[in-house]
């Protein structure tokens, strides 16, 4: 596709979701959020820029090797154009990234809590340093030099090494110290207050006693960044049976990828920008100096330990997931088999959910249990009631999806623990990633067949059911039950082109369907309504179908978190769109769809962002909401976020965003907090015992 065949109403994706890390980050200069959750926000932008480089441009790098004349069909540009346009973006980021470490970490000082430079250390400070240097991590380092006899070692993907010049009478060489994986990553100083010293740093200021025999200069610690976005090469399919052992081969060769990115404490010398860019084979413009450190993950701890007398104003108010407004004490099972439920994370627990999978793997009426896995914390409750049932006897299928990225380890582990307990466990397909979040529970009903299936927005992560905002809806309508008995059966038989009645399924359905239900609201024309919550927008023909709603006058409101490839307002195309992105305390995850407005407006929600890996080539689900007091909450939950006006950004026609920060002020998620807090549940049902012919005679009696 040539550059005159570019709409004028895309934009690249890569650069779209920069713009996105540049919210997270503008959450981090927020002075109304608390300093140690900015400071979080910092290893979140951190964390996610990481990622980015290890996937995105990993994969990029790979487009330009294999065609560097291929254009992107939403901005006409090259991969090796692609590659300039990010590091061109990301350079004064890091900039401002650097300079909010450096502002928050100057205001907790106050508070106590100190990351420290050695030089900035009292002098009894530096002999505690200096001692637990030469006694707890001197003996355990590796340091190598490289020369003619020492070849350059494999350096580890976002590992941090302290580096330097050697020299002993004329010869000269480069001294490697790897900063162990197994100590910790800051010392922490003794006193009440949290004073510390990150590790490398401790190491780079004794470096001279670990190359005793050298003379030391140009210090510096560095980090590479590889290319991790490996898909397990087909032809390995046929040559094993066993996806699980291809996944840990794919694991060990991403330990060896190419590196994308080189960062660096202080500013190379030009000879050893030369030496790294030759052995890396990267350019300078690869190279990013950072003046914070190039792992954050400590700033978790430090905020745990932050003591009760400062927590309040350091750390967001604690808030416990609450109980479900909807349900009462009692069992769930029985419960949902009267209505539907909805559960809405954070705000309310997931414990519903895996009560009801605890009830089902005792229940004698039930038969199976099957769900699709893609990711689970590292402690999950959700397995142990999973083999719970299946030792009880119960058929229990489990769609387990390997390769979940970051996740694979994990996914190996509890697939091995799965089939021990004698669950029947599938890894989905070749060249499609199971990503759907459903479950079905077949029982016996007076010799009949019942089901209650649960869909979901997101992974049944109980971890991440804290911190994500999704939903998850349980329901006993027997038709969705129908449909998601045969999803599994078509998934057992390796079936993508499954017909269903009412749930979407995607590679072949969802899509086609969402497509035919915009063509409804351009029908309507003006009096057309759709609004969209999702986590990415980058579908192309997704793109296209809502620029025709908009120039039918269809009125169109995209809640999107991340990527967002369409731009709103573009005169002739896009002038009744607006897309909101809202960057808060919680990741925004779920997905809904509305189509319509009214009592008659259709509403659904899955797994699938409008991305085309998930429309056409991920297995994902996505079911319509039937009960109507649901489909009012999930229509005022998007009319709180189109609200919004604290943490809602409106995107611009040039793809820019802009804080809305009008009217009276909404906080969407301040709100959904204080609606569970609020919420009234109902009752527990009262169950009176029958009472027996013979008892009803013995009161009469009594009465006489």
């Amino acid at each position: 596709m040539g550059r005159a065949e570019i709409p004028g109403y895309t934009q690249n994706r890569e650069l779209s979701w920069l713009r996105f890390n540049q919210r997270v980050l503008e959450e981090a200069q927020d002075a109304s959020v608390p300093l140690m959750e900015r400071m979080k926000f910092v290893a979140i932008f951190t964390s996610n820029l990481d990622e980015f480089f290890m996937i995105r441009v990993g994969s990029i790098y790979d487009m330009a090797e294999a065609d560097n004349r291929k254009r992107d069909s939403r901005s006409g540009m090259t991969p090796g154009q692609q590659l300039d346009a990010i590091y061109q973006t990301v350079a004064p980021l890091y900039k401002e990234r650097d300079k909010t470490y450096a502002e928050i970490k100057k205001q907790l000082r106050p508070y106590g809590v100190c990351g420290l430079d050695l030089k900035e250390l009292e002098q009894q400070e530096k002999k505690y340093v200096r001692k637990y240097f030469k006694e707890q991590v001197l003996p355990v380092l590796s340091p190598q030099i490289v020369d003619a006899n020492h070849p350059f070692p494999h350096l580890l993907n976002k590992e941090i090494y302290v580096v330097a010049n050697l020299k002993k009478g004329n010869r000269t060489m480069l001294g490697i110290v790897p900063v162990p994986e197994y100590i910790s990553d800051i010392l922490y100083l003794p006193g009440h207050d949290i004073r510390y010293v990150r590790m490398e740093k401790v190491i780079l200021e004794y470096l001279e006693l670990v190359f005793d025999r050298y003379e030391v200069s140009d210090k510096n610690y560095i980090c590479v960044t590889r290319n991790a976005d490996i898909s397990p090469d087909d032809e390995a399919y046929a040559d094993s049976d066993d996806f699980r052992y291809i996944m840990k081969e794919t694991l060990n060769k991403r330990r060896r990828m190419a590196v994308v990115r080189l960062e660096t404490a202080y500013t190379l010398s030009k000879e050893m920008e030369k030496y790294f860019c030759s052995r890396f084979n990267i350019t300078p413009a690869c190279i990013f100096r950072t003046k914070m450190p190039m792992k954050l993950g400590f700033i978790f701890a430090i905020a745990d330990k932050i003591p009760e007398s400062m927590r309040r104003a350091l750390v967001y108010k604690p808030f416990v997931p609450q109980p479900a407004a909807s349900l009462a004490d009692g069992s769930v099972m029985e419960q949902i088999r009267r209505k539907d439920v909805l559960l809405s994370y954070p705000y309310e627990s997931m414990e519903p959910f895996l009560q009801l999978i605890r009830e089902a793997s005792s229940d004698p009426d039930v038969i199976t249990i099957k769900i699709t896995i893609y990711r689970l914390a590292k402690k999950a409750r959700l397995v142990e009631y999973l083999c719970a049932a299946a030792e009880n006897g119960k058929e229990v299928t489990v769609l387990i999806e390997l390769r979940a990225r970051f996740d694979e380890q994990n996914n190996i582990d509890w697939s091995e623990r799965l089939e021990d307990a004698g669950c029947r466990v599938l890894y989905g397909f070749e060249d499609c990633k199971v990503h759907s979040k459903i479950c079905l529970i077949t029982y016996r009903e007076k010799g009949a067949i019942k089901y209650i299936t649960q869909v979901g927005t997101g992974n049944y992560n109980e971890k991440t059911a804290k911190m994500y905002t999704d939903y998850s809806l349980m329901t006993s309508d027997q038709e969705i039950g129908e449909d998601a008995a045969v999803f599994f059966k078509n998934m057992s038989i390796g079936n993508l082109d499954g017909v269903y009645e009412h749930l979407l399924v995607s590679p072949d359905g969802l899509k086609r369907k969402v497509l035919s239900l915009i063509d409804d609201e351009i029908r309507k024309g003006e009096r057309g309504r759709i609004v969209m919550r999702m986590n990415s927008l980058t579908d192309v023909d997704f793109i296209h179908k809502i620029s025709a709603a908009s120039e039918a006058g269809v009125k169109i409101d995209l809640i999107v978190r991340g990527i967002c490839c369409i731009l709103p307002g573009v005169p002739g195309k896009t002038d009744n769109l607006r897309v909101t992105s809202i960057v808060g305390r919680y990741l925004e995850h779920p997905r809904v769809f509305v189509f319509g407005s009214g009592p008659d407006a259709k509403v659904y929600i899955g797994s699938a962002d409008m991305m085309t890996r998930n429309t056409e080539k991920r297995v994902e689900v996505a079911c319509p909401i039937f009960d109507a007091q649901i489909k009012k909450r999930l229509i005022r939950d998007l009319h709180v976020l189109l609200s919004d006006n604290v943490k809602a950004s409106k995107m611009l026609s040039d793809g820019t965003y802009r804080r809305k920060g009008k009217g009276e002020r909404v906080d969407a998620q301040e709100t959904f907090m204080k609606d569970a807090l609020n919420a009234r549940r109902p009752s527990a049902p009262v169950h009176r015992k029958k009472k027996s012919f013979l008892s009803g005679l013995l009161r009469l009696f009594r009465k006489k």
